[in-house]
Parts: structure tokens; C-alpha cells; sequence
């Protein structure tokens, strides 16, 4: 096992470490540790809002989570030698929940953290995050999963067991002043648009929760007030959520600044395409594995000006038979969109939720199950106008039934709910009226 340059004790806090790492992007935040090229590391991550979820049947946690505080990310690593206008070369070479990669390190302990044996899945409130089918979905909701043999399930979705596609759901190299700059014109432009939004359209710079490492004072509080949020992609890779970046990864990414500065966390046991409920990965706490290595002058050599580009490992699991939904570019009540991808992947999930019901899912259970089984999305046509085509596949090993459409009909999940605010009574559900999927009524 490479050295472990970043370790984490779990019975602390974040900001209780040896090593502080930091939740905002922005030039100014020192790095934690020096790697030479060539270098392979081990480092410890937190599950990205540092032990607020607990293991319950409560989603009150949720409910309440503290956005502000995310994500948690281990770093800064400097590379010795990289300089703006290179590429970082950046090897996944292992990684898993708490030092053990098969997820095997039960814990009897609830309150323990993520991580050790369980992960979590969320749905949040409208009013704190929403997610990709928050007009459906608009309260708070979570998912208990516990990691044995590599695979993982759930107290609060019975009848389904997925083996992990583990991956860091955050990783990227820090942003120039100059890039850091056009950020944030850009976003508080958009927000500008619709300033009262809710949810909104995008997170500005806020110094509340801010964690920037070893920063103190005077220095503190003017990156505090400048930093980017961490919450989206950018040019830097930042928060891409690919669920293919597995063991066996290589990624490319710009570099901006000396030493690249890369950062990473938001570790996920699980995740479908496009990680819909927003929470929606299966979160944990764990490990990863790296090794770096520079490309001078790579941005140029290979027309990379911005956003990483990577080779994915071939360590997913392998699914042979799937059951795909689609759906187009028309919204619930009837509109025709052009060629909306966006919307057409909407459409294609409702289908898909509207569907495992009828097997005696709830319909948040099955919003969860897309949202954290190794489901495919795909944009399956965006030419022929006006409507854009997408798909979700899901893989038909993961139910502990046969999903497939045959002249008896669904069969009905077993099991019982722990609640999570799973449990939820189908007369709750709105029903479908005049083609249109109603929000929920309380």
C-alpha cells in the first residue's frame, strides 16, 4: 500500500485533523502536502458533509444537512514541477469505504462513520438543494446501505442488492485567479436572472463554513469571501459525479496554477448516471489510491484549454441484461421542446419510476434505486427535431425478481421499510391527471 500522506482520524472533526483540508476553490489556499512526478499516494476522505448523516431511520438529517459546510476535500496535493498550461496525469489505482475495498469492515456501531461498513443515499428538500426530479420529489428523504462482499443493501429498499462502482465523485487541480474570476461573473450573472429561485440557480461565494486549510487572520476571511463553491463541474474537473471514474482511471487535467493543487472527496459506493437525487450517489467516507505525473505544456499540445479529460478504468461491475425507458423532449403537461436532453432524461426516469411501482415500489424507493444502482443514461437521439431522445438503462441483476414485462405480471418486492421517510403510503402519491405527474400534495 502506497503511504498514506493524508490521514484522517474519524473520531474527529474535519477541522480537527492533522492535515486541514478545505471546501471552496480558489488559488490562494495552501497546499497540504508535496508529491514529485512519478509519486504514488494513499489518502484518507471524509463522506462529503463530514459525519452530519448518522445511521438512522430518521431524514431529519437531511432535512436540516448543512450545505454550506460541503464538500469536504482532502488536499491540497502541490506536484513538484507543474506549471500552468501543463496536464496533471492522475492514475485511480484503488480506493474503497475506510481502508478496506470490498466495503467487509462491518460495524455494529450505528453511530459510526460512513464509511465503516454502511453509506447513505439523500433526497433533499426543495428548500435545501432539491434535486434532478424535485417538482416530483420535493421534501427529504434517505437511504441506509450496508457494504458486505462488494456489494450493497438497504434496509429501506428491499429486494435490491448492487455490487459497488466505487469513484470519487469530486476531484480537480485549483483555479487561477483569472479563472476563479470568470466563475463567479458568470454564475452571479445567471442568478441574477431569477435572484429569488427556489432552489436557486447557482451557490455564490459564502465565507459561512468556509474551510480553507491553513489560512488564518486577514487571509482567511478575504478567500472566504471569494472562494467557489465546490458544488458544480468547471473547467478544473471539480464535482463531475462520472460514476466511471474507477480503479484503473486515468484523468488529464489543466493545470492553472504552480503545482496544480489537486484536490479530491465526495466518495461513492454507488451511483446511476447523472446521480438524479442530487445526494444521490450511495455517500461514504474511505480511501483512495493516486498516482500523478505531468505533461508539459499539455493543454496545447492536445487542445485541452479547459475541463479534464480521462481513459475510465474497466473495473465496472458487469451487467449483461438491462431494461431501458425513454423519453423525449415534452414536458408533463404537454409541451413541445426542442431538442431538451435535460428534459428528455427526466422524462425517460419518470417512466422508469412509474414503472417498478407497479412491483410494489414506492415511487421515492424508486427514484432512489436510479439514483444509486449502476444505471446507464444515454442521449439516444438529438437530431431529429423537435424531439431529443434519452434513455436510462437499468440493470435487471439487481432485483432479486425478474423486472421484464411477462403475461403474469409484476411480481411484488418482499420486505419491510425501516421508514427514512421511506415508508411511504401509495394513497400519498399524486396520481397522474390529464398527462400530467402532479406534485406531491402535502
Amino acid at each position: 500500500m502506497p503511504k498514506n500522506l493524508f490521514p484522517l482520524d474519524n473520531k474527529k472533526s474535519f477541522t480537527n485533523q492533522k492535515h486541514v483540508g478545505h471546501n471552496r476553490w480558489h488559488p490562494d489556499i495552501p497546499h497540504n502536502v508535496t508529491v514529485q512526478p512519478g509519486d504514488s499516494f494513499h489518502a484518507d476522505c471524509r463522506e462529503w458533509f463530514d459525519g452530519a448523516i448518522r445511521n438512522n431511520d430518521s431524514a431529519d438529517d437531511v432535512r436540516d444537512a448543512p450545505l454550506a459546510g460541503v464538500h469536504v476535500l482532502s488536499g491540497p496535493f502541490r506536484v513538484e514541477g507543474a506549471k500552468p498550461g501543463d496536464l496533471l496525469v492522475v492514475d485511480i489505482l484503488d480506493g474503497g469505504p475506510c481502508g478496506d475495498p470490498d466495503g467487509d469492515r462491518l460495524t455494529e456501531n450505528r453511530d459510526g462513520i460512513s464509511g465503516e461498513g454502511w453509506g447513505y443515499t439523500g433526497v433533499f428538500p426543495l428548500e435545501n438543494g432539491g434535486g434532478f426530479l424535485v417538482d416530483q420529489f420535493p421534501d427529504a428523504y434517505k437511504a441506509i446501505w450496508d457494504f458486505r462482499g462488494g456489494k450493497a443493501t438497504s434496509r429501506h429498499i428491499p429486494g435490491v442488492s448492487y455490487t459497488g462502482i466505487f469513484h470519487p465523485g469530486l476531484m480537480g487541480t485549483a483555479p487561477s485567479a483569472e479563472l476563479l474570476a470568470k466563475w463567479t461573473k458568470r454564475e452571479k450573472a445567471l442568478i441574477a436572472t431569477n435572484p429569488t429561485r427556489v432552489p436557486p440557480l447557482a451557490l455564490p461565494p459564502n465565507p459561512d463554513s468556509a474551510i480553507l486549510g491553513k489560512l488564518k487572520g486577514a487571509d482567511y476571511d478575504r478567500v472566504a469571501g471569494e472562494a467557489a463553491r465546490t458544488a458544480p463541474p468547471r473547467e478544473n474537473g471539480g464535482n463531475q459525479d462520472i460514476k466511471n471514474f474507477t480503479k484503473g482511471t486515468r484523468v488529464f487535467y489543466p493545470v492553472f496554477v504552480d503545482g496544480a493543487n489537486l484536490s479530491f472527496g465526495d466518495l461513492h459506493f454507488s451511483q446511476g448516471d447523472g446521480e438524479i437525487t442530487f445526494c444521490g450517489a450511495i455517500e461514504m467516507g474511505g480511501f483512495l489510491d493516486l498516482g500523478v505525473d505531468i505533461i508539459k505544456g499539455g493543454m496545447e499540445k492536445y487542445g485541452v484549454s479547459e475541463n479534464a479529460i480521462f481513459m475510465p478504468g474497466n473495473t465496472d461491475p458487469q451487467y449483461s441484461e438491462w431494461l431501458a425507458f425513454s423519453g423525449t423532449s415534452v414536458t408533463l403537461d404537454g409541451e413541445q421542446k426542442y431538442l431538451d436532453s435535460f428534459l428528455a432524461y427526466q422524462r425517460a426516469n419518470l417512466h422508469a419510476i412509474d414503472y417498478l411501482v407497479k412491483f410494489g415500489y414506492t415511487p421515492i424507493q424508486a427514484y432512489m434505486i436510479l439514483g444509486t444502482a449502476p444505471v446507464e443514461g444515454r442521449l439516444s437521439g438529438v437530431v431529429d427535431i423537435p424531439n431529443a431522445c434519452s434513455t436510462v438503462y437499468i440493470p435487471k441483476a439487481i432485483f432479486d425478481m425478474d423486472i421484464a414485462p411477462n403475461a403474469s405480471g409484476p411480481t411484488q418486492v418482499k420486505g419491510s421499510v425501516a421508514s427514512g421517510g421511506m415508508d411511504v403510503p401509495m394513497s400519498r402519491w399524486a396520481d397522474h391527471v390529464e398527462g400530467k405527474w402532479a406534485p406531491y400534495p402535502w
